[in-house]
């Protein structure tokens, strides 16, 4: 993996990130998402609230954007 590109571990109950252990632990409730790296023609943006985890609309991205984050996956 290059620069920025990684993995990252989410409960797909809460949204909220979670240790890789947690992910091995419970992989029925972890989703694991590889993000960073460079843009692809077939990528998605997607937008989450920063306090939890969980994806929001567009719309709320744009009227919030002190509280949510926009990835690229």
């Amino acid at each position: 993996m290059a620069g920025n590109e990684h993995d990252v571990n989410r409960s797909a109950k809460t949204g909220k990130f979670v240790k890789e252990s947690t992910a091995e632990r419970s992989p029925k409730t972890t989703t694991t998402e590889h993000v960073g790296g460079e843009k692809s023609r077939d990528e998605q943006e997607v937008n989450r609230s920063t306090s939890t985890g969980r994806f929001v609309k567009e719309t709320t991205a744009e009227l919030h954007p002190a509280t949510t984050e926009t990835q690229h996956i």
